[in-house]
């Protein structure tokens, strides 16, 4: 005969049972870490560095540096952080423009395919200005107008797409009703759910 369970039992198993997670791990520290140096760096050196040639290259060098890092990390680095994990083919950005269009775009944990190509298009961006600027400053290269014009259009190229990327971000936050700065912060982000892509594992879901 089954002994129907207690009031004390059902509220032990309330104890041990874990309650579903609200939020999931999702940038790693280098991420962030690459993400900050990034913005900070990249905001110091076109606008208060701009004319000042030594810390001008120091941060330079910093950039650079942090983005060698990042790359690798993106191969040997943590999940969400792999370039594998987000960078899209042309179908799947494709159709997720097409549904960003209608206003239905789906969530992503991860870089959604927009953000991911915003994402390799700064990193590229910021590549060929440490490269140019590194040249400027060559015997072979010096005086140069043509390293110098490439230099500047790549740092114009870097603000105005840094404008989109925050405007973007900050649409985003709101259309999915999460705060995506915050979520690079600390890393911590909304749990998948409804109609998210979910690219949690059952380890990331808690």
């Amino acid at each position: 005969m089954t002994t129907p369970p207690t009031e004390g039992d059902t509220k032990t198993r309330e104890l041990v049972t874990p309650a579903p997670a609200s939020k999931v791990k999702v940038w790693d520290p280098v991420v962030r870490l690459f993400h900050w140096t990034l913005a900070l760096g990249c905001i110091a050196n076109l606008t208060l560095l701009r004319h000042y040639e030594t810390p001008h290259r120091i941060i330079g060098y910093v950039i650079a540096t942090a983005l060698a890092a990042r790359l690798l990390w993106g191969a040997i680095g943590s999940r969400h952080a792999r370039f594998t994990d987000f960078v899209p083919g042309p179908r799947r950005l494709a159709g997720y423009l097409a549904a960003l269009a209608r206003g239905r775009e789906p969530r992503y944990l991860g870089h959604n395919p927009a953000g991911a190509m915003m994402m390799l298009a700064l990193m590229a961006l910021v590549g060929a200005c440490a490269l140019t600027g590194w040249m400027m400053g060559l015997d072979a290269f010096w005086g140069d107008q043509r390293i110098k014009g490439a230099h500047e259009a790549a740092a114009n190229l870097i603000l105005l797409m840094a404008i989109i990327h925050i405007l973007a971000a900050l649409a985003e936050s709101w259309r999915h009703r999460e705060n995506l700065i915050a979520a690079m912060l600390t890393g911590w982000k909304r749990a998948p759910s409804g109609t998210d892509v979910d690219h949690a594992t059952s380890a990331d879901r808690g």
